[in-house]
């Protein structure tokens, strides 16, 4: 499983975001997820369940990685939080709000948060490895690596969302609305929009939402690595 920490930056000058971030989060669409795409058939998963944990923070369990690298980047987009990724176990009693939950992955997520906000001008974003109990030191150094390479591709993808300008995120956002991929899209956009599809791949390009579409497996399937040594018997 998965623990995400989200707290909002430069809070003592700003309002409070965390509700229109909250709303966001609830919001978030799902349909378009890998492994998803493999199976149109199956129903889109509903977003995880985020809540304010302390003050201007939140902090939300995530049962899958695709998930976690799209509410990631979404957040990124903002420019207005720090995002703490903790991979390890999770412990909830049934009915119960993730601030009852107990686990490796909260404790890593409680790090990571923190590093996110030492991160400088890099994007502030962290990922880190819950502890393995047992005699898995192999193990744990491997999951260090998976948390710290699944980090280093988030970061890249975060740059890429971070730098967009608005004109290219109503292309992008037009586009994603009709899912990854699918044929036609450009020239549907560039009529929606009023713009030549020569604009719109222009603008696709410069934006490099191919290159994260692509990129995002990739994350993915690292914190899933991470994951499986973590959850993996003790030895």
């Amino acid at each position: 499983m998965f623990v995400m920490t989200i707290d909002q930056r430069g809070s003592t000058g700003d309002v409070d975001r965390v509700p229109s971030l909250l709303s966001g989060l609830a919001g978030l669409d799902l349909a378009h997820l890998e492994p998803r795409r493999s199976a149109p058939d199956r129903p889109a998963p509903d977003p995880p369940v985020f809540e304010r944990s302390v003050g201007d923070e939140v902090q939300g369990v995530v049962p899958d990685p695709a998930t976690v690298v799209a509410i990631a980047l979404q957040v990124l987009r903002e420019g207005r939080w720090y995002v703490g990724i903790g991979v390890g176990t999770v412990s909830i009693p049934p009915g119960a709000s993730p601030r009852e939950g107990t686990g490796t992955a909260f404790v890593a997520a409680r790090k990571a948060v923190e590093l996110a906000k030492a991160a400088g001008p890099q994007v502030p974003l962290s990922v880190v490895a819950g502890s393995i109990a047992g005699n898995g030191a192999i193990r744990a150094e491997e999951a260090v690596k998976a948390c710290a390479n699944a980090e280093a591709v988030l970061r890249l993808l975060g740059r890429l969302v971070q730098e967009r300008t608005d004109a290219q995120w109503r292309v992008v956002d037009a586009l994603r609305r009709r899912g990854p991929g699918r044929h036609g899209s450009q020239k549907q956009v560039a009529l929606e929009l009023g713009i030549t599809e020569q604009s719109v791949s222009r603008t696709v390009f410069r934006s490099g939402w191919q290159e994260e579409w692509a990129a995002r497996p990739a994350a993915a399937m690292l914190l899933e690595y991470a994951h499986s040594l973590i959850s993996a018997p003790r030895e």
